[in-house]
């Protein structure tokens, strides 16, 4: 079969919004957004690469997928790819560890969307956890959501932990202005600019900006191109962002339900992982525009061990880390926050990166995102809990018993009145497969934690565990039953300074391309390169990384199509429109109604409360309506 014909034309990561759909007879490929089983074909094998060598450096979610794809899809052997990883444990950011002895941690934890393509992509082939062959890690994560769909009951509390109205997003037709415009603008006219370049403050205050800035992790002087990503990415989830019902998550922590199964299938194959290798620089060859990766430098055992690269041998690195340099602490312990201008960024996570912006602009400019901590951090608390007061309290906003093995508080309960802008969730039960029944494993953390709290009279990252749980057990009304929920609490915290680092204001070129120009035999993966289109700080935007590493690297007969379409469909559109305004009516609503009433297309209209918009247009509507049928009759 000759399929060299097409071959070497292949745009490995179309752009959807730069692109016009239309069928033409020199095109053999899906749409740039065109998603679907069509995309999971795998090409011939050309045996080009059958002797390569890939060294993957950073063992996170993003290293791992480009592993399954040089073998999926390069069909290069499991056994020549090595991971180069300075840590002692693969995983990266998707951590989880600990027992109900000492306390457990996960640093943070997974919201997940159906629409994470690339994501599902990679673990429908991925064996299951607990499940036997032939079921996959995505048949198990269906099994457990399709029998236990997700929503909250108290997205909202305050006044010492009364649930506050979380039905309606309280914008203003000013706001929801805003909101409009932000997504008719242009990518490229928004460079360096922030949230609060663009919003008012009614919208920063509003109910929607509480559900938005604390479900994913926004602060207001952070990007608002970002943000217009955002909107754009999670367009269809909109009406579900109050009540969390848009949600679905894992069975267990994201190490256990991600990480274990897909290491584990990588090294069944054949993969090697080699830990506690510093990556502290690349040789790279320059020549005119062309770049080539010569050589790996590394730190093995206190000594610098070279890599040499060959003909065909491929390096991926991971650019940056935002856990990287996290630091811990305990119930009596504060973590240790000692990050300066000057030594921000320059721990062992970034050395590469930092290193290869020296070389040439093509690899973006790392002090963007990791030279000012006190823009970019935040911190988190991991409560392994006893039966205590707390518990209890708990159980007033849980939608099943939290001992019950199913959703519990259905995602984040923000508290709206706190200074550090504090948020705690309590997960699936159990939360790790070795946690004994009678443990609960609870998440907390807070946006503004350089605040004092409204209890304790200190920011977060200067309280201990115990400090931390008394400001949230204030916030709860039960702080007079403290000492039964510390007797009965481990609390291990972790204050991460770069934990939204990707979400600094930017501009064009200060995140690196996948393949950056010139380079032939190197990918950078992870949240801290550019694609089209997609939002970062999600595991669905590494994998997509990882994938177009391999299919640009090895110039494969394949597409990355770019994010799910669903923001192009009109019924998300005026879905999106009318939840906006709580349910109230879009512009033009009351007319499309009419026009569309009792056809085929009824369906696409949400359902409106109340439309208070159209009163006139609508009228003039049943006024053509009512000259169009006289015309007719009289005819």
């Amino acid at each position: 079969m000759n399929t060299t014909e097409n071959h070497r034309k292949v745009n490995h990561q179309p752009d959807a919004s730069q692109t016009r759909l239309q069928n033409v007879p020199t095109n053999t490929m899906p749409f740039p957004d065109q998603i679907g089983n069509y995309q999971r074909n795998i090409g011939l094998p050309d045996g080009k690469f059958k002797d390569s060598k890939v060294y993957i450096v950073g063992s996170g979610i993003a290293g791992l997928s480009s592993a399954y794809y040089f073998i999926r899809d390069g069909q290069i052997p499991a056994g020549n790819i090595t991971f180069l990883e300075q840590l002692n444990i693969e995983g990266g950011s998707l951590d989880g560890s600990g027992n109900a002895e000492t306390g457990y941690i996960i640093r943070g934890g997974r919201e997940m969307d159906f629409t994470y393509e690339n994501f599902w992509d990679m673990f429908q082939d991925i064996p299951a956890l607990e499940l036997p062959k032939p079921y996959s890690v995505l048949d198990e994560y269906r099994i457990v959501n399709d029998n236990d769909r997700n929503h909250s009951k108290a997205r909202l509390i305050h006044n010492k932990g009364e649930v506050k109205d979380f039905s309606k997003f309280g914008l203003s037709k000013k706001d929801q202005l805003a909101v409009m415009k932000l997504l008719l603008a242009k990518k490229e006219n928004l460079d360096d600019l922030t949230i609060e370049d663009w919003f008012s403050e009614t919208f920063l205050e509003s109910n929607f900006w509480w559900f938005w800035r604390t479900m994913f992790a926004f602060e207001n002087w952070q990007s608002l191109l970002e943000l217009k990503l955002y909107f754009h990415r999670f367009l269809h989830a909109i009406d579900g962002l109050n009540d969390l019902s848009s949600l679905v998550f894992p069975k267990y922590n994201q190490y256990d339900t991600f990480v274990v199964p897909l290491r584990k299938h990588l090294q069944e194959l054949g993969v090697k992982i080699q830990f506690e290798t510093v990556v502290k620089d690349l040789d790279i060859e320059i020549t005119g525009d062309k770049k080539i990766v010569r050589n790996i430098i590394t730190e093995q055992n206190g000594s610098e061990v070279n890599i040499a690269l060959r003909e065909n041998d491929f390096v991926i690195v991971t650019t940056g880390s935002m856990t990287e340099d996290t630091r811990y602490g305990d119930n009596v312990t504060a973590p240790l926050v000692d990050f300066t201008k000057e030594n921000s960024g320059k721990s062992k996570g970034w050395t590469v990166w930092n290193n290869l912006a020296k070389k040439s602009k093509v690899f973006g400019k790392p002090e963007k995102f990791n030279s000012d901590v006190s823009k970019s951090a935040w911190m988190s608390a991991t409560l392994t809990c006893k039966p205590s007061a707390f518990v209890e309290k708990l159980k007033e906003y849980s939608v099943n018993d939290p001992y019950s093995g199913k959703t519990v508080t259905g995602g984040i309960i923000s508290i709206t009145d706190s200074n550090w802008v504090m948020s705690f969730t309590c997960n699936r039960q159990p939360h790790f497969p070795n946690q004994p029944d009678d443990v609960l494993v609870i998440w907390v953390y807070a946006l503004l934690m350089d605040e004092k709290g409204n209890y304790v009279q200190k920011t977060m990252p200067e309280c201990t565990g115990n400090e931390i749980l008394a400001e949230l057990a204030y916030h709860l009304g039960i702080e007079n039953q403290l000492d039964n929920i510390i007797q009965n609490t481990i609390v291990k915290t972790s204050y991460m300074p770069y934990i939204t680092s990707m979400f600094l204001p930017r501009a064009k070129g200060d995140r690196p391309q996948v393949v950056p120009d010139g380079c032939v035999n190197l990918g950078l993966v992870g949240q801290f390169v550019e694609t089209n289109n997609d939002v970062v700080f999600t595991m669905e935007s590494s994998v997509r990384t990882a994938r177009i590493a391999v299919y640009e690297l090895l110039d494969s007969n394949k597409q990355v199509p770019d994010i799910n379409p669903l923001q192009y469909d009109i019924r998300h559109l005026l879905k999106a429109a009318n939840t906006l305004n709580d349910g109230k009516g879009f512009p033009g609503s009351g007319i499309l109604n009419k026009v569309l009433k009792n056809t085929y297309f009824e369906h696409i209209l949400p359902e409106i409360s109340h439309d208070e918009h159209d009163g006139f247009f609508a009228q003039q509507w049943d006024k053509l309506k009512g000259l169009f049928e006289h015309k007719q009759e009289g005819e």
